[in-house]
Formats: C-alpha cells, structure tokens, sequence
C-alpha cells in the first residue's frame, strides 16, 4: 500500500459516521448484551475456545449485531466477507464459497460469512448455503431483526444457534454517548451537552445506539452547547417505539392480540393504532384480526371471522387513512365478541392423533368405488346416505377404528357455541347408543 492509500484511507476514516469511528473492535469496548459477552458466557467463551460456531443473531437495529460478527470473525482468525442478503443472492453465495476454499487450501484459514438481513434470502438462497455450513467450509454469523423461528427455514437453523440481543438499556446509551464525547474518535472532549439534553437524545434513541450516536452527531453539527432544543431538532418528531422488524413489533403485536382476547376494545384500539401509526402495513394488522378471529372467537361468534375477512377486503379496497374505520370496526367486534379457543385446540387434538397413529387406512365404506374391481373389494359396502334418511343423519362411523370414539373439537359454554355443544352431545349420545356393528 502505497503513501497515497493510506491516506486516503485515513481522510475515508475521518469522514466516516460517527457510529462506524466508534465502532468497538473488541468485546472489552463492547457495551450491553452482558448475557453473551461477560466471562463464561458464549460468545466470550467461543472466543477463548478459538473455535466460533455459526451463529444467527436475532435482535432490534442498533444493539450491535454487526459489531459482534467482526470481534468474532477477528478473533477467530478467519477471513471477514460481509455480504447483504437484500442485494445477494445464489451466485454470490457460490462465489464466496469457491474463495473460501482458496482460502482455506491455500492459507489454511477459515472463512466467516456475514449475512445481514438473512430472513430476506428466500428458502432457495439459504438452501445453499446448508452444505457449506454443514462442512464448515464456511462459518455462517446471520442477523435478522425477524424472528428466525418463522423465517429462517429448518434446516438452516440445526446447524446455527439462535443468540438474542436486546435493546440497549438508558444507562447503556448514556455510557456511550458520553465515551463519543471524550474520545479523540468522537468530539475528544471539544462538544458540550447538557445533562438534559443527553437524556433526552437517550430517550429518542428508544434503545439504538446507532440512533443515539447519529442524533448526538446530527446536534453537534451547529457547533456550540448542545441543550434540549438543539436534541429536539435533530430528532425531528419522535418516533414511536414500534420497529416493524424489531423486537418492539413482536411485543406490540403481542399486547394487541392480548387485549382482543381479554375483551378490552380501548386497550386493543390503542395497540393498533400504534402499529398503523408508526407506518405498519394495514395488510398485517387484519391478517393477525382473521387469525384471531378463528383462534380466539371461532364458532362462539361465526361472523366475527367474516367481519375479518370483510376488513381485510375494505383495506385492500380503500387503502389508508379511509381503511382505519373497517379496522376499527372490525378490531371492536372482535374484542367484545365471545371468545373460544375450541377451534385451535381440536386442530391441536387432530394432528396430536395423525402424529401418533400415522396414516390410518380410510375405512372401506367411506371409500368410492369408481372401478368394478373396488366394488368387488368393498369399497364403498354398506355406506349411509343421510340425505335419505329423516333428519340427514345416520349413526355412521366415519374415523378409522383405532380412533373410534375419539372426540377433538370440544365447543364451549360461550355464544354460539353453547348451541352447538348441545347439538354435538346430542349426535354423539345417538350414536352410541346406536353403536353400528360395522367395522368398516
């Protein structure tokens, strides 16, 4: 490298964002996640150890999940390739695995791929990257702000392990806040910010130390003291604590159907509109109301999965700001309907049997028989059919014979069902006491 370059890399460094300058180069400089990077936690003992596993790192933007790929991949002694999964794709891959065995049968050291965002590679793209991983071609370090449980695929995640991180505390923030102002890689002691004020850029952060650091740089900018006016401004507006890709969306997501389940229509009216304010796709609020409306309303209140469907059509139609009264309509209803779980607890008793007993043989009366040969097998021998009957209905068995008897959807006490609960009873007693001989 010549004198030039350097340089040049220099002036690159000096221009660089606040946030890179300080990003920390060890996991001594580190700040939070202490669950992982304190003495005899994993990733310092993957350190010692000299030996990193692949690793996905699940957690809100800000706390540090690049950051932690470059100390482990330094560490480890392996190559560093970063690569975004919203701009990679399969050639990519194929290309950092053919250097990386270059690498490897070259220099003998391991290469560690980086892939940020890895929920946005499809199961195609991660697909490809199993056999590398499974032969420790590559070390694969991942890092999603979605759950990896819902998008991640299977295989992929036997062969990581999931490390969550967390937002960063308000002591956290204002401890590297004030090392941004001392060091000669931030202000080095030039910038002056009142106590106010840093609490208050703390506060705006909403526990994303990236975000804290640009405000406190963006503030910075006008030169002088640095007081709550000056912190405001650079905030802009604050931003509601809801991230559509972080931590924060889950747990919002989770009080919204909550408050639905627990018949508070203030409370569930509230949690939506934090989602739609804070720039949520409408399309994902109803979807979570028609899942809600089946797992927690189900037959207790039939029409509450149509009021759904119906507010997902609405949107779709409209669009927003209009959208948000079939919204409210709909997340209303469904708060004060009557609720029932029955409907996911039978699918949980349904596949509870499949799982155990595997795939029964469908009884023969139950079967068409479109063939002569069928007939003549019993296919179809000795089947009822209740529309010929008075009261469309035959006491007929329609499990197979190891489930005999078996009983999954179990309807409440509550709104409809309290009718059809009665019906079923009243089916199930006719049918034992008609106890058909046939074996079917």
């Amino acid at each position: 490298m010549d004198l030039f370059s350097q340089a040049g890399d220099r002036e690159s460094a000096a221009s660089a964002p606040l946030a890179e300058r300080l990003r920390p180069e060890t996991l001594e400089e580190f700040v939070g996640q202490e669950h992982l990077t304190s003495e005899g936690k994993l990733l310092r003992k993957a350190l010692a150890a000299g030996k990193l596993p692949s690793l996905i790192f699940w957690g809100p933007p800000g706390t540090g999940k690049t950051t932690l790929a470059r100390i482990l991949a330094r560490g480890s002694g392996a190559a560093f390739v970063g690569m975004s999964a919203v701009a990679a794709g399969v050639k990519d891959v194929r290309e950092v695995v053919a250097q990386a065995e270059e690498r490897r049968r070259l220099h003998g050291q391991g290469t560690v791929l980086f892939l940020d965002e890895i929920h946005r590679f499809n199961k195609a793209q991660q697909d490809a990257l199993l056999p590398h991983v499974e032969k420790g071609t590559l070390t694969l370090l991942g890092a999603t702000t979605e759950n990896p449980s819902f998008e991640v695929n299977s295989a992929l995640l036997s062969r990581t392990r999931v490390v969550t991180l967390r937002s960063l505390e308000e002591e956290e923030l204002a401890a590297l806040l004030r090392r941004a102002l001392a060091s000669p890689k931030g202000f080095a002691g030039g910038l002056e910010v009142d106590e106010a004020a840093l609490l208050a850029i703390v506060r705006g952060a909403g526990g994303d130390a990236r975000r804290a650091l640009t405000t406190l740089e963006v503030a910075a900018a006008g030169g002088g003291r640095i007081d709550v006016a000056r912190v405001e401004e650079a905030l802009q507006q604050r931003t509601l604590l809801y991230d559509r890709a972080g931590e924060e969306h889950y747990n919002v997501v989770s009080a919204f159907i909550k408050s639905m389940r627990g018949s508070d229509p203030d409370a569930a009216l509230y949690w939506m509109t934090r989602m739609l304010e804070a720039g949520e796709d409408p399309r994902f609020v109803v979807r979570r109301m028609v899942i809600f409306a089946s797992e927690d309303v189900g037959n207790a209140d039939p029409q509450a999965l149509q009021i759904a469907v119906a507010a997902l059509h609405a949107v779709e139609l409209v669009g927003l700001p209009e959208g948000t009264l079939p919204l409210t309509q709909a997340v209303t209803y469904l708060a004060l309907a009557p609720k029932s779980n029955a409907v996911i607890a039978a699918y949980g008793r349904a596949r509870e049997a499949v799982m155990e007993k595997g795939a029964l043989g469908v009884p023969l009366h139950l079967r068409n028989a479109p063939t002569p040969l069928m007939k003549k097998l019993g296919y179809g021998a000795g089947y009822q059919y209740p529309h010929d009957v008075e009261g469309h209905w035959v006491a007929e068995e329609y499990l197979p014979e190891a489930l005999r008897g078996a009983s999954f959807y179990r309807p409440g006490d509550e709104g409809r069902e309290k009718e059809l609960k009665e019906r079923l009873e009243a089916l199930r007693r006719a049918r034992a006491a008609a106890k058909p001989g046939k074996d079917g």
